[in-house]
């Protein structure tokens, strides 16, 4: 397969992060976030992933992303869409106050959706919007209220009006996007999809991937790099 195995001394750390020991004690932290044992343990095969998992990855993934020959890479908290909702724009207008979206190629918002993880993925070079779903479900709605978002930021931050018939929004169908054959795995599937996008690469994973990259993420979050 094209996916490279762990050495046995990464195997040896993946297991013992999976191991007994105080749920609270914290295994990696930065990006000012802490990730406990407990947290590492909803990698473990069919647990769902939490938020503090998926914030701390999408922070190694916007890292990657500084090097040179990436495309730039700007990641909402799993908290930015429910405040956006509840709020309406001013409520998450300082969530931006030291990022400029617009200088970004891509921007992407993870949903959590009551017990759902999906995606919207902006890509402001080719300005578009998309929904990805690892369940096949349509999230054209979604689409509108991250428009929506963007164009009030436009407005705000550079005094530009967005032409809404300039962008594409439009939810991925089932047979473009790997899909999800269990109920556990959507937050390892949203990972990869930003983390493919993010490189530009098309999506070729599939489910039988998915242990693997449970595993692979441990090692990741405890040693703070992406392999």
């Amino acid at each position: 397969s094209c996916f490279p195995f762990l050495f046995q001394s990464m195997e040896k750390e993946i297991i013992a992060a999976f191991g007994e020991g105080e749920p609270s004690e914290i295994m990696s932290s930065a990006f000012k976030l802490k990730v406990t044992r407990e947290d590492i343990h909803t990698l473990r095969n069919l647990q769902w992933l939490n938020d503090e998992i998926i914030n701390f990855y999408m922070n190694l993934l916007m890292e990657r992303n500084r090097k040179e020959g990436y495309p730039t890479l700007y990641a909402f908290s799993t908290f930015f869409y429910p405040k956006l909702v509840s709020g309406g724009y001013k409520a998450v207008r300082r969530w931006t106050r030291n990022v400029d979206l617009f200088k970004q190629d891509i921007i992407v918002v993870p949903l959590h959706l009551r017990v759902h993880w999906a995606l919207v993925v902006i890509d402001v070079r080719k300005k578009s919007i998309k929904y990805f779903d690892s369940m096949g479900k349509k999230g054209d709605k979604i689409c509108e209220t991250i428009f929506q978002y963007l164009q009030e930021e436009s407005k705000e931050k550079r005094n530009l009006e967005l032409s809404f018939s300039e962008w594409v929004l439009r939810s991925m169908e089932p047979h473009e996007i790997p899909q999800q054959l269990n109920g556990s795995d959507c937050g390892v599937f949203m990972c990869k999809y930003v983390d493919y996008i993010s490189r530009d690469k098309p999506i070729t994973f599939t489910q039988n991937n998915m242990p693997y990259f449970r595993r692979k993420m441990v090692w990741e979050i405890i040693h703070r790099q992406l392999l």
